[in-house]
């Protein structure tokens, strides 16, 4: 083992040993002393925890999103996780088109690029796609949507502006996935451009 390695790992071993109540040894010349008084009290804090994670697991809280079909605590506005409305990102390399639907895909605000005001080459960039999303967002608020599910399809120039501007017009995304459809070598692809 290597000699400065193995001085390090034993100074470290040396600082967990206790050498006499209230008293904790960092190494073999120091000792740090703690009052006595503290270390009652964290005694008294870790048995307060112990009471408070007990009644904490009888509820099985568990701060990860869950599986599809499995019951959680975690809501979002009184919703769970499924009752949430989705937003629908497809970014082309052409434009960015949003579509907030509820969870029964019903269609709740639809916007585009196009529909903002934009023309021909300006439709795809990303200060288009942040305008259309902040404009969903103003119109799902107006109609009672504060939390969104975030699905992205497409790999155009407003992918990540869209979900931007979603927030920054007041909807609060929880979850982001990706839907771009990926081909496992199947149709031809078109014949590479000539420039």
């Amino acid at each position: 083992m290597n000699p400065a390695l193995w001085r390090t790992w034993k100074c470290v071993l040396s600082v967990g040993r206790l050498q006499a109540p209230g008293a904790l040894q960092i190494s073999s010349h120091r000792t740090l002393h703690v009052g006595v008084q503290r270390s009652q009290e964290a005694s008294e804090n870790v048995s307060g925890l112990k009471v408070e994670t007990e009644s904490q697991s009888s509820k099985d809280f568990s701060p990860v999103p869950p599986l599809p079909g499995q019951n959680s605590q975690l809501r979002w506005g009184g919703k769970k996780f499924e009752e949430i409305p989705i937003a629908h990102v497809k970014a082309t390399y052409n434009n960015t088109h949003i579509q907030v639907t509820s969870h029964e895909s019903q269609s709740l605000v639809r916007t585009s690029c196009g529909t903002e005001g934009f023309k021909n080459a300006k439709k795809s960039t990303a200060v288009a796609a942040q305008t259309a999303g902040i404009s969903a967002a103003a119109k799902a608020i107006g109609k009672g949507v504060s939390h969104v599910r975030v699905v992205v399809k497409g790999l155009g120039p407003g992918r990540l502006s869209a979900i931007k501007g979603l927030t920054m017009g007041g909807l609060e995304v929880i979850s982001i996935t990706d839907n771009t459809p990926i081909p496992h070598n199947g149709c031809r692809p078109r014949k590479a451009r000539r420039m």
